[in-house]
């Protein structure tokens, strides 16, 4: 259907191109005609698909054998041929908008999220005025995630197999990282600087 419209289009420009050279009205307007011929095949194509598409799918499921009535034979022989004739042929490709799970390369079955507890930030370990003063002149190493106000060890529980970046604990104070409460990494790095 679609090489038909082309051979359409491609004798409407053709004639177009006459049209102007020979500056005879005629040709465009036969042109115009074929242009609008090959516009109203596309637009039967796309309906006929459209129809053919939803045919099965509002078509309701048959009822298995045991359900179907004695007195209703007949008609279930009358729904054969018209469901043949409403499913696509064989032949024709079928283009499929989605592509089934590992078809480009994606692992087929996702990971679970983490549990409600675990996407949740953890809270804010207190740290004292004193232990601040010394965590600003420190340089050791401490974990962020992106999206998330808390700075880590490496060891936290809550890091799990999330993207760590790691940072000085006092740069990190200085962006406006807050310390986990479930590591706390103030109170393990000053106890590890006295």
């Amino acid at each position: 259907m679609l090489y038909i419209v082309l051979v359409l289009v491609l004798a409407a420009l053709g004639l177009l191109v006459t049209a102007l050279i020979t500056a005879s009205s005629l040709w465009a307007w036969v042109s115009i005609g074929l242009s609008v011929l090959a516009g109203l095949i596309l637009v039967a194509d796309w309906l006929r698909r459209r129809r053919r598409s939803a045919a099965p799918a509002a078509e309701p499921e048959a009822a298995p054998a045991e359900d179907v009535p004695a007195e209703e034979p007949a008609s279930a022989a009358t729904e054969a041929p018209a469901a043949a004739a409403a499913a696509p042929e064989p032949d024709e490709e079928q283009t499929t908008l989605i592509p089934a799970a590992g078809d480009l390369g994606d692992p087929a079955d996702t990971p679970e999220p983490p549990a409600a507890e675990e996407q949740s930030d953890p809270g804010e370990e207190k740290t004292s005025e004193a232990d601040i003063a010394v965590l600003a002149d420190l340089e050791d190493e401490v974990v962020v995630v992106d999206e998330h106000p808390r700075y880590h060890l490496t060891t936290c529980v809550w890091l799990g197999s999330r993207e760590r970046i790691p940072i000085g604990v006092g740069e990190a104070r200085q962006l406006g990282f807050t310390p986990c409460d479930r590591c706390n990494p103030d109170a393990t790095l000053v106890a590890a600087h006295r």
